[in-house]
C-alpha cells in the first residue's frame, strides 16, 4: 500500500486556561490519502477547527500538540517552528481555507498583489509567471482571468470565496484544508463551489481535508468521514460505510439530526444537551452526559476505537455500545413509525366508514 498524504495519530491538543488544561482534542486519529476528499464532521467545539490549526502551526499561543503525531508524507511536523513550515509544508503543500474566508482578503490590496506575495516567499517564480498561474487557478473557479487585478469590495460574496479558493489552489498544494468553506453561502452558490472542488480533484489531484458541521454535505462530497464530539473522534471510515451502518450513539443520532432527500418525511433526530467543557485527561466517554444507552463503563474509561462489521475495513467506532446501541436506537424508530403508520390508518377506516 502506498504511504498516505496525511497521517494523524493519537493526536492530544490542550489549551492552558485559568482553570487548567482544556483539552480541545483527544487521542484522535485518521488518514488522508493522495487524492481523497476527508470529511471532519461534529458540533460546534468538537476539536475539528483545532486538530486543522495543529496540522498548519496555526493553534493559539497558549495551544499545544501535548501528545501524537501529525506527519505529512511521512515526516512529523507536529514540533515544526514557522520557519520550517513555511519551507516545507504552507501554501506549497498544504493550503488553507478559513473559516469566514470571505474576510481574508486584504481590501487594500488587488488579489494579484497577494498571490505575487504568496509566490515571492514560497517559490522561484517570476512575477509574471504568477500572475499567469493565477489567471489559471481563476479559470478553475469560474472566475473571469481578467478579474486578478480588482480589489476585494468589487467582488460579490460569493466571488470573493472563490477568489480565497483560487489563492489556496494557487501553488497547486496536496491538500487543501476547507473550514465551513461555504458558511454564509446561499445553497446554489455552495454546490458551485462544490463543483469547483470536484474539478480540482479531477484535474490536480488534489486532496481536501473538509471540516463542517453539516454531514449531509460530508456524505455528497467525500470519500471519508470522521466524526467528532467533544474532542473525541466517535467514527471513522468510509462515507459509505458510515452513512449506511453508523455504530457510535452520537454518529447515528448526528446523521439523522440532517434532513435526506430520500427521506423527505423522516423527523429529524434532537440530541439534548451541549458538547461539556473537558479539563484535563478525558479518560473516559465524552458523549456519557447525552447518550440515552450510557453505562457505567462509559465513565470508567475512554473506549478504544474498534472495527465494524461490515464491508469496509478501515470503518472503527469507539463505543463500549455500538451493536447493541445501534440496534436499540433502530427497534425504537421502527416501533415509532409503525405506531405512526398504524394511526394513520385507523384514522382512514374512520373517514371512510363516515
Amino acid at each position: 500500500m502506498t504511504e498516505p498524504l496525511l497521517e494523524v495519530e493519537d493526536l492530544t491538543i490542550q489549551y492552558e486556561t485559568d482553570g487548567g488544561m482544556l483539552t480541545a482534542v483527544s487521542d484522535a486519529s485518521f488518514t488522508i490519502d493522495e487524492g481523497e476528499f476527508f470529511g471532519l464532521a461534529g458540533e460546534s467545539g468538537s476539536g475539528k477547527s483545532t486538530i486543522a490549526k495543529s496540522i498548519i502551526g496555526g493553534l493559539d499561543s497558549n495551544g499545544q500538540v501535548t501528545s501524537g503525531t501529525i506527519r505529512y508524507r511521512g515526516e512529523e511536523i507536529q514540533g515544526y517552528d514557522d520557519k520550517q513550515l513555511n519551507e516545507a509544508v504552507r501554501w506549497k503543500e498544504i493550503a488553507w481555507i478559513p473559516q469566514s474566508s470571505m474576510n481574508s482578503l486584504d481590501p487594500l490590496q488587488q488579489v494579484s498583489e497577494q498571490a505575487i506575495e504568496i509566490g515571492q516567499v514560497h517559490t522561484d517564480l517570476s512575477n509574471v509567471e504568477l500572475r499567469d498561474r493565477l489567471k489559471e487557478m481563476f479559470d478553475i473557479v469560474g472566475l473571469q482571468e481578467s478579474r486578478i487585478d480588482d480589489y476585494p469590495h468589487q467582488f460579490s460574496g460569493g466571488m470573493q470565496q472563490r477568489a480565497i479558493i483560487a489563492l489556496a489552489l494557487f501553488l497547486e498544494p496536496s491538500l487543501i484544508i476547507a473550514d465551513e468553506p461555504t458558511t454564509a453561502l446561499d445553497v446554489i452558490m455552495q454546490d458551485q463551489i462544490f463543483k469547483y472542488l470536484d474539478e480540482v480533484k479531477s484535474e490536480l489531484e488534489t486532496s481536501l481535508l473538509l471540516i463542517t458541521h453539516d454531514i449531509s454535505v460530508i456524505f455528497e462530497s467525500c470519500d471519508s468521514v470522521a466524526i467528532m464530539h467533544a474532542s473525541q473522534v466517535a467514527e471513522y471510515g468510509s462515507v459509505a460505510a458510515v452513512h449506511d451502518n453508523p455504530r457510535h450513539p452520537y454518529a447515528f443520532m448526528f446523521k439523522e439530526a440532517f434532513p435526506d432527500v430520500r427521506e423527505p418525511d423522516r423527523e429529524l433526530e434532537v440530541i439534548d444537551g451541549y458538547p461539556p467543557e473537558l479539563i484535563g485527561d478525558v479518560d473516559f466517554c465524552s458523549f456519557i452526559d447525552r447518550c440515552p444507552w450510557a453505562t457505567d463503563e462509559c465513565g470508567q474509561r475512554a473506549p478504544n476505537m474498534e472495527s465494524v462489521d461490515d464491508d469496509d475495513p478501515t470503518h472503527v467506532a469507539g463505543c463500549f455500545r455500538k451493536d447493541e446501541a445501534y440496534e436499540l436506537y433502530q427497534s425504537e424508530r421502527d416501533h415509532a413509525r409503525s405506531e405512526g403508520h398504524s394511526g394513520e390508518q385507523t384514522t382512514a377506516v374512520t373517514e371512510g366508514s363516515d
